[in-house]
């Protein structure tokens, strides 16, 4: 049996980490004295601390040191915790550089001009398009991955932009969405849905520049639509007239999005 000095000296760990796993039950002496409540470790107390001092090493959380004692038998199993722990940092790492792109793109001095941007209100007569399409329910940035899914099944029978309905009247995760692709002829696959998108009268507002800024058209839009007391229907639409390629993104100032922001037709309005 060893002190609690004597451990810390074989283990590698202060008396004070000694004491605060003891009271975090990570580490506890396999014996205590009755009378002093002295803490005496044994070897069998060594391996376990080699493993702490190893994990946190590993920047191991204390839950996560918790878990992992509580888990591991052998070395197979260590191993198994090891690749878990990888695969977090490297999703964590992946996430970390997504919001440092983000930063960076608001740190960008042509977007202070797409703030300034003059939105060109219009109402358009929207006739019906056959659509190969796939509805969903998700988040808004997994778009893209629908997207690639949807070219795949089309190939070459593409006849337009991308088009995007959105069925929610608010911001909303997961949202319901309809991704829609034009083609020139009705095609047979199991990964989409072909249809005719309805035609529609819409009040059109053309966008110039990055995504992030979408919201500024949606703005101009809306306050045509209050000042002008008309009613929107569902499903808006976003058709993406020029935007991201499948492989490179380029310049996000290039970007062309319409959106249409389809509303009621009053019986005898004028056109």
């Amino acid at each position: 049996m060893y002190t609690i000095s004597q451990f810390s000296k074989i283990s590698g760990l202060t008396t004070k980490a000694l004491r605060y796993y003891d009271a975090q039950n990570i580490l506890k002496p396999s014996n205590r004295s009755k009378d002093t409540l002295y803490r005496y470790y044994d070897d069998s107390d060594l391996k376990k601390a080699q493993l702490v001092k190893l994990l946190r090493s590993l920047d191991f959380s204390i839950s996560e040191i918790k878990e992992t004692l509580d888990m591991v038998e052998s070395e197979v199993d260590l191993t198994y915790i090891l690749n878990e722990k990888v695969a977090n940092i490297e999703e964590n790492i992946l996430r970390e550089k997504a919001l440092i792109r983000k930063i960076n793109e608001q740190l960008l001095p042509d977007m202070i001009g797409e703030e300034q941007q003059e939105y060109q209100i219009s109402i358009e007569e929207v006739p019906a398009v056959l659509v190969a399409s796939i509805r969903f329910f998700g988040k808004y940035d997994e778009i893209g991955c629908y997207a690639s899914n949807m070219y795949k099944a089309v190939k070459n029978n593409g006849n337009g932009a991308l088009i995007n309905c959105y069925y929610d009247e608010e911001c909303v995760e997961p949202a319901d969405m309809e991704l829609c692709l034009p083609v020139k002829k009705k095609i047979s696959n199991n990964a989409v849905e072909c249809k005719y998108l309805p035609a529609v009268k819409a009040v059109c507002v053309m966008h110039y520049g990055s995504y992030e800024r979408l919201n500024l058209a949606y703005k101009a839009g809306f306050k045509y639509v209050n000042e002008q007391n008309i009613t929107l229907i569902t499903p808006s639409r976003e058709i993406y007239m020029k935007g991201p390629g499948m492989i490179f993104k380029g310049n996000p100032k290039n970007y062309v999005t319409k959106i249409l922001l389809p509303f009621e037709m009053v019986s005898g309005e004028r056109k």
